[in-house]
């Protein structure tokens, strides 16, 4: 596991972002942002504890929601509350769908052609367990300026269609999970971080989700 006191995290300029087109909340256009977001030219590594109070910068944060269909239809997702030992202090307690976090320089010194798929790949080995076969896709991006924590990041929302709701935490800071009814998740949000809120109400608040 990276030793995030010294972490060096992949960081795009906030006016890269701007320039691509700004939003607050919710964006389905992936094939607007996502390739220029990660060009090469575009992307740079800096000690995480700096762009934490940076807004200048966004941090790149791959954001996974798992789904799972049942035999009746009822689509559930996987949902979890953040414990005190898990990733951003401020968010400590909230409840979340999504399960990512940043990308990192030493993904890039593993030698991987992909780096963010690297990271996405080695949070995702580092907090759950994925013990059934699934569909990945990117679905979005998600920004939120009225908050601390979304000032200095920017997520990209890959949503992963799983044949079993075999999904088991492998961090201990993710506690009370499980998969829930969408339904049920929506008509309660209260205690969801702004991330997992936005989401759901873009995704899934509608007949045809």
């Amino acid at each position: 596991m990276i030793d995030v006191s010294t972490e060096k995290v992949l960081v795009v300029p906030t006016s890269l972002f701007h320039q691509l087109g700004y939003f607050q909340g919710f964006c389905a256009e992936v094939d607007r942002y996502r390739a220029e977001l990660l060009r090469p030219a575009n992307v740079s590594y800096h000690p995480r504890a700096a762009m934490e109070q940076d807004p200048s910068f966004k941090q790149l944060i791959p954001y996974c929601l798992f789904r799972h269909t049942r035999a009746d239809g009822a689509r559930t997702i996987f949902q979890y509350t953040r414990g005190k030992g898990q990733g951003e202090g401020r968010l400590h307690s909230k409840r979340s769908v999504g399960v990512g976090g940043h990308i990192s320089a030493d993904d890039v010194g593993n030698g991987a052609a992909d780096p963010y798929r690297e990271g996405m790949r080695r949070e995702l080995a580092e907090e759950v367990y994925i013990d059934t076969e699934y569909r990945e896709q990117c679905v979005g991006l998600i920004n939120d300026d009225q908050t601390d924590v979304g000032r200095v990041h920017l997520g990209i929302v890959h949503l992963f269609d799983v044949e079993q709701p075999a999904i088991r935490p492998r961090e201990s800071g993710l506690i009370e999970c499980g998969f829930r009814p969408i339904d049920a998740l929506l008509a309660d949000l209260s205690g969801f971080e702004s991330w997992s809120s936005i989401c759901l109400q873009a995704l899934f608040a509608t007949a045809s989700a």
